[in-house]
């Protein structure tokens, strides 16, 4: 038995046995640092199209399940296809069914405490399965793990986790679950760095009707709020060549959506230093692919230029729904939450987009309640969601990020106030969206059937060019196609119609 061996097994006593611990749980423990994932230096992005799983950890999943449950945005979700891919590679099967599990990861979010809150919740329903069954694997992954304090936290207080690693490191998977196995002690493998770029990773893709595609990673526009910049490293952009392939791949095996997806997607390309090649070039080439739908999500205003407006005004299978993240319609407030633009630009940039696309359908994010916000400053926000006829919106109360500039800000607006100017905000949003599903009725609209509605079986449900949800009664058939579907009623979040029959096979207009 080597010393290694002896000291898990207990039999290594004292101040020897510290010492060997000691240098041992350096081995397995990285741990996250903020100000390390800060940094933007100069340093090049490493490319790794090369992925393959060690012959030696072939199998190791063999008669053994995961479950993943996954929390936060299109990001994680698309994460989370990659880490069940490297798991089925290894050997495990999927279950939903946690109390088969043999490995039990959460893949986590930071932007908001709530959704830390929920995480810290589900690891502590997740204890009696491990006192059941020692056995037991149960990781925490994502943005979460990123975090200095939320590692602290897990290391305190949970000590049914066996593994931690961040959003960096999901192609070591294989390696950091040999660790567990073989160690029994917590591994904490999280990189603080700016991130590189890994190609081939295996996915297993909800379905086969729509897809998320990562076009770029990360975020260099720390606004003041946002610990994302820190989780997700800096920003880097995926070679357009190996972005173009995955795409004729989906349309090639019948998907009839994609996703485009980047922390701040229009970005995309300015990272690169040998080629002039932005998002809108992307979308441009992009459009040409025989596949139906293409959307893209999230953009910040800062980066939506001209070129990008001119290209999705081409339609076709670029899609005229945009999601636009304003936060505040306040000057004042844009400013101390460093977003870098004034309400007067965003309606700028609102006009150039209506007016080279006159039937774009707008959403957005809002922030209510960030410290120091006047009566004033909200009502501006409320006149500007008007102005520009925004057709919904996610609404946030503003939530403190520990490590963010604006978590030493004083938080001075008091919860009754923000609860109720959510609400108002919330009752503006709905009446909005209300108003904007009115003139569907008696209309045909193409839907995307995606299965059936969460609230009846007998009925489907799927999506409009313009992101409306659509119910209806139809053959089952019908999933995966594009139907045409006349709107009887038109509700305030969804509407009701009649199946009309399936949309022929449109020929991508170049």
């Amino acid at each position: 038995m080597n010393e290694e061996q002896r000291l898990q097994a207990g039999l290594i006593k004292g101040k020897q046995a510290d010492k060997d611990y000691s240098k041992y749980f350096e081995a397995v423990y990285t741990p996250p640092s903020l100000k390390e994932a800060k940094k933007r230096g100069k340093e090049e992005i490493e490319y790794h199209n090369d992925f393959q799983i060690e012959e030696r950890f072939l199998g190791m999943g063999t008669n053994h399940k995961f479950h993943i449950r996954t929390f936060g945005c299109q990001m994680n979700e698309h994460d989370t296809e990659v880490i069940a891919g490297i798991l089925t590679g290894l050997g495990y099967e999927s279950t939903d069914n946690v109390k088969e599990a043999n490995v039990i990861l959460l893949n986590t979010c930071a932007i908001r405490e709530n959704a830390e809150n929920r995480v810290f919740g589900e690891l502590g329903h997740l204890k009696p399965l491990k006192l059941e069954n020692p056995d037991l694997l149960i990781g925490v992954c994502g943005c979460m793990s990123q975090e200095e304090s939320v590692v602290n936290k897990i290391l305190k207080t949970y000590d049914q986790v066996d593994m931690i690693f961040g959003t960096h490191n999901i192609h070591r998977i294989p390696n950091i679950l040999h660790e567990a196995y073989m160690s029994k002690e917590m591994v904490i493998e999280v990189w603080s760095k700016e991130g590189d770029i890994i190609e081939n990773l295996p996915k297993v893709r909800h379905g086969n009707i729509k897809a998320w595609v990562n076009i770029m990673y990360g975020c260099d526009k720390f606004c003041t709020y946002c610990i994302v910049p820190y989780t997700r490293g800096k920003e880097r952009s995926r070679r357009p060549e190996d972005i173009i392939q995955e795409v004729r791949h989906l349309a090639a095996n019948g998907y009839k959506e994609i996703m485009l997806l980047g922390q701040n997607v229009n970005a995309y390309g300015k990272d690169f230093d040998d080629i002039e090649y932005r998002l809108g070039d992307l979308m441009d080439d992009l459009r040409k692919i025989d596949i139906p739908r293409i959307r893209f999500t999230t953009s910040h205003p800062r980066d939506f230029d001209d070129h990008l407006i001119q290209v999705l005004a081409k339609g076709g299978n670029l899609l005229d729904h945009i999601h636009l993240p304003v936060q505040s319609g306040s000057s004042d407030i844009l400013k101390i939450m460093a977003r870098k633009y004034s309400r007067e630009q965003f309606l700028e940039l609102v006009s150039k987009i209506k007016k080279a696309i006159p039937t774009v359908t707008l959403t957005t994010d809002i922030i209510v309640g960030f410290p120091n916000e006047t009566d004033e400053q909200f009502e501006e926000t409320l006149s500007l969601y008007k102005e520009v006829g925004f057709e919904m919106a996610y609404t946030y109360i503003y939530s403190p990020r520990e490590g963010t500039p604006a978590a030493k800000m004083i938080d001075n607006i008091p919860m009754e106030v923000k609860k109720e100017r959510l609400q108002r905000l919330n009752e503006l949003v709905n009446g909005m969206s209300a108003e904007a599903m009115k003139p569907y009725k008696g209309k045909t609209v193409k839907v995307l059937v995606e299965g059936e509605s969460k609230r009846n079986p007998e009925v489907l449900a799927g999506y409009t060019e313009k992101n409306k949800l659509v119910n209806f009664r139809a053959p089952r058939e019908m999933i995966g196609k594009i139907v045409n579907v006349k709107i009887i009623e038109a509700k305030t979040w969804s509407l009701d119609g009649e199946f009309i029959g399936v949309v022929e096979k449109e020929k991508v207009t170049l």
